[in-house]
């Protein structure tokens, strides 16, 4: 299944509960994601409750924040995408409070496998982490079929 792609500008949540962009997890990110000229575009100000070390944003959490924003790539080609690999690099700490500018690109897609790039910087434009992840492209099916009673049984073959 596929549907249009939207135009430029704010993209609508994954869902309420979503831990990156729900709005109404008590625990979440509540990222606003946009798209902008084929890229993904969030903007986001990490705070305490995203501390790893004091005054400095986990790693996790900023983890988190991409593997999010990274799940909006089903709008760029129009069809749902899912996880299967994601990488960082930590170039600086993200200080909490500090402003951070997110920016996700499709740079190419081999039948399901998407690959994708990302960048986060900070208010003067220093580069904070750059990112790259694989993502899937799935039927809507999979976000709404029965789960297997043991995730951990099926083989990379079958998601590949």
């Amino acid at each position: 299944m596929t549907w249009e792609p939207p135009h430029d500008g704010p993209l609508p949540q994954h869902h309420h509960n979503c831990l990156g962009c729900g709005d109404r997890n008590p625990h979440g990110h509540h990222l606003q994601v946009r798209l902008e000229g084929g890229a993904l575009h969030a903007r986001h100000t990490f705070d305490e409750r995203h501390a790893g070390a004091p005054g400095i944003t986990h790693g996790g959490a900023i983890a988190t924040v991409l593997d999010d924003v990274f799940g909006f790539a089903g709008y760029l080609i129009g069809q749902p995408a899912v996880t299967r690999s994601l990488s960082i690099d930590y170039d600086r700490p993200v200080p909490v409070g500090a402003i951070c500018d997110i920016t996700a690109r499709l740079e190419r897609r081999e039948d399901r496998k998407l690959f994708l790039t990302a960048e986060g910087v900070d208010a003067s434009g220093a580069r904070l982490f750059t990112a790259r992840a694989l993502f899937l492209v799935v039927d809507l099916q999979h976000f709404h079929g029965p789960r297997p009673p043991d995730s951990s049984a099926r083989s990379s073959r079958t998601l590949l």
